[in-house]
């Protein structure tokens, strides 16, 4: 353990060994504090998506409740990063190598947890991921239903609302001989949405969950390098006291 008056009469190698441990040591710690801020951070973000007014309602609507698989694993593994950041802080000061053993093997988990998360997040919210072929079919169903009021209603609300026409564009409805709707054409210029229903969802969803994914994939790389110091750390330790026994 690294401490006052640890080191006296053991030579140069011991008082180095007890500065790196020192060093490294307040470097996890510092990390681990870095790592707790990103899990308020990710917890926060995840609670907003979840009960932002509305929009909890657009993707039921849109029959889009795949898009929160991702958001409940994220939530999940940011409640483990706090948690995990204080067992990271009390392990390294206390130097503890079991303690320091199993907060390596929760940084594992949270490695995996977050890049699971952020992968199925992205597949369910980027251009060109499985979410598109989603949003075209259920517009799709729409746009051929006309003659039901609800269809019409989600479907006037989707197009008016994000500013799109179709599923990918305006030439969906002739091509299904339909009237382009009034709400398919900007209420300034009067000219037809350029963009479909599904690009201008996609970018919606991209904007909402990319600074969520960015952090989580930077949580993600933190908890490696925890991992890699933590273990070094246990070797120092180690090290060190194997030392303090040949010198007793």
């Amino acid at each position: 353990m690294a401490g006052a008056g640890r080191g006296e009469g053991k030579g140069p190698m011991v008082g180095k060994l007890e500065s790196q441990i020192y060093c490294m040591k307040y470097t996890l710690f510092c990390f681990n504090v870095v790592m707790w801020l990103f899990g308020v951070s990710i917890f926060a973000l995840c609670l907003w998506i979840c009960i932002e007014p509305g929009f909890n309602e657009w993707m039921r609507i849109l029959e889009l409740q795949k898009y929160f698989i991702g958001i409940y694993i994220i939530l999940i593994a940011s409640l483990g990063i706090m948690v995990v950041a204080f067992l990271g802080c009390g392990s390294a000061l206390m130097e503890n190598v079991m303690l320091l053993y199993f907060y390596i093997a929760t940084q594992i988990a949270i490695f995996v947890f977050g890049l699971v998360g952020a992968c199925v997040v992205l597949d369910f919210s980027t251009y060109d991921s499985s979410i598109q072929p989603l949003i075209k079919d259920v517009i799709m169903r729409l746009m051929n239903n006309p003659q039901h009021e609800g269809s019409r209603e989600i479907l006037r609300m989707v197009q008016e609302g994000i500013g799109c026409c179709g599923a990918d564009g305006p030439m969906d409805y002739i091509n299904l001989n339909k009237p382009l709707p009034a709400e398919c054409r900007d209420s300034v210029t009067g000219n037809a949405y350029f963009h479909g229903c599904v690009d201008e969802l996609t970018w919606y969803l991209e904007g909402k969950t990319g600074w969520l994914a960015g952090i989580v994939l930077a949580s993600c790389m933190i908890s490696v390098v925890n991992a890699v110091m933590s273990m070094v750390l246990i070797q120092a330790v180690k090290k060190e006291e194997d030392e303090a026994t040949m010198y007793k």
